[in-house]
């Protein structure tokens, strides 16, 4: 039978706060790949006390972004319910888009942490992909996207938005921009075709 965790002590409890808040601090200042001692000497306390809280990278993400998560999952279940899954879909796709350009190096940490069961981001980030399948899977259904897609393809492809636009200028623009380009390309093409023409082919003329 498994045991219940103890509590924290007070002087702990500090500890983990004061740890989070200056994380959120710090990866907002300089990304996701922030150094973690950097974290520790911040709030003022040993590497050790760091690590004894949060083990890794992934585990102090996890904790930093459950919030992030959890509202972008719950926001996502509004979608769910609405009338148009098309709709419901592209706006939620650029909701993802909007809250992945909150810290830099963020879009790469989760797409390198999913599907490691062991990966405290990939858990903490879970409830939110199962909201993002449900409204992938009610626009297939829909007919509203291409019937090859998946919810991992789709994921990917707005991650890899964010990666690339990451570090532009104009970050928001340019992601915007191509994410109304990747939106255009979920939806099924004319008479069942699955794919545009091959490189190098002229479309014929009349």
């Amino acid at each position: 039978m498994a045991t219940a965790a103890r509590p924290m002590r007070a002087d702990a409890r500090r500890n983990y706060e004061r740890l989070l808040a200056v994380a959120r601090e710090a990866i907002t200042e300089r990304g996701a790949e922030v150094s973690l001692d950097d974290i520790a000497r911040r709030a003022h306390v040993g590497p050790g006390t760091l690590y004894r809280h949060f083990p890794n990278r992934d585990a102090l993400l996890g904790a930093v972004l459950a919030d992030w998560a959890e509202e972008l999952r719950r926001q996502g279940d509004d979608l769910v319910a609405d009338p148009d899954p098309a709709g419901a879909l592209d706006r939620w796709l650029r909701l993802l888009l909007g809250h992945l350009g909150t810290y830099r190096g963020l879009a790469a940490a989760i797409l390198a942490s999913t599907g490691d069961d062991e990966s405290a981001l990939a858990q903490a980030c879970e409830p939110m992909h199962d909201t993002g399948r449900a409204l992938v899977e009610r626009a297939r259904t829909a007919g509203a996207v291409r019937p090859e897609l998946t919810a991992a393809d789709v994921h990917r492809m707005v991650h890899g938005i964010a990666l690339i636009t990451e570090n532009l200028p104009d970050r928001a623009a340019a992601a915007d921009r191509m994410l109304t380009v990747l939106l255009a390309g979920l939806r099924p093409t004319p008479n069942g075709a699955t794919s545009p023409a091959g490189c190098g082919e002229s479309p014929q003329r009349p």
